[in-house]
């Protein structure tokens, strides 16, 4: 992969289309991340967060504000490549749909709205896990998923729960895992495609105006994390 990346705080976060992307994990392996601007104000406050992003192997673009402030403080032509646009990208691939998936789930909902979206799109090896609720702030040790993950042996590995959570997950696996293995902490962005969430397309995440589409559907549990994306100006000037 010819990389295209900047560093945000040692965080290296690249701007490469999806086929140069899944290349890379396909052939090394590791975990894809994309830290909502919301996350990325936690890396001075979490310190296990702030070490996962810096140890994953990919990180994208998943907040358009983001690359907003970055365009405006260190005149790089970036642009969003969202965890919904990575997973769009990812179901529509056929050369991925007859590899192993394990599907890490927060709930039985979740399980079988994201069961049957791979089903829609013809996958046919996957297998589900019900992840226990991992608290913030504390180190991630779940050896049932290590042992699902060392008798199954999935070539991928889809993390569907929250920010903050996932990423250190997703280094535990890594670090506890001998055998190469890709991983996407893609979070909610796969309630986009299920519907369970606000109905985000195309056009909306083009013209990052997926925050606004949330707000209006969802405005008690979004309007938080909105907000706090603001204290990212303040961070970029004081970096």
């Amino acid at each position: 992969m010819k990389q295209k990346i900047f560093y945000f705080q040692n965080i290296r976060f690249f701007y490469n289309n999806y086929r140069e992307i899944i290349s890379f994990l396909d052939k090394n392996g590791g975990y894809l991340v994309a830290p909502a601007a919301s996350a990325l104000i936690e890396i001075n406050k979490n310190k296990i967060y702030y070490n996962s992003l810096l140890k994953s192997d990919i990180a994208i673009l998943d907040s358009g504000f983001f690359c907003i402030l970055v365009r405006l403080f260190y005149k790089i032509k970036i642009s969003k490549f969202s965890g919904y646009k990575f997973l769009k990208f990812l179901i529509n691939d056929k050369k991925i749909k007859k590899k192993k998936f394990l599907l890490i789930n927060p709930s039985k909902v979740d399980t079988e709205l994201n069961e049957n979206l791979l089903k829609k799109f013809n996958f046919k090896n996957f297998k589900s896990y019900e992840a226990p609720n991992f608290k913030l702030k504390k180190s991630i040790k779940d050896e049932k998923l290590l042992k699902i993950i060392r008798k199954i042996k999935p070539n991928y590995i889809l993390i569907n729960i929250g920010g903050l959570k996932q990423e250190p997950l997703a280094l535990y696996i890594k670090e506890n895992i001998k055998f190469k293995i890709s991983i996407f902490c893609t979070g909610a962005a796969i309630s986009f495609l299920t519907k369970k969430q606000a109905p985000i397309n195309n056009f909306i995440d083009k013209y990052y105006l997926g925050w606004a589409i949330r707000l209006l559907f969802n405005p008690i549990n979004t309007y938080k994390r909105f907000f706090k994306s603001f204290l990212l100006i303040a961070f970029f000037i004081k970096n």
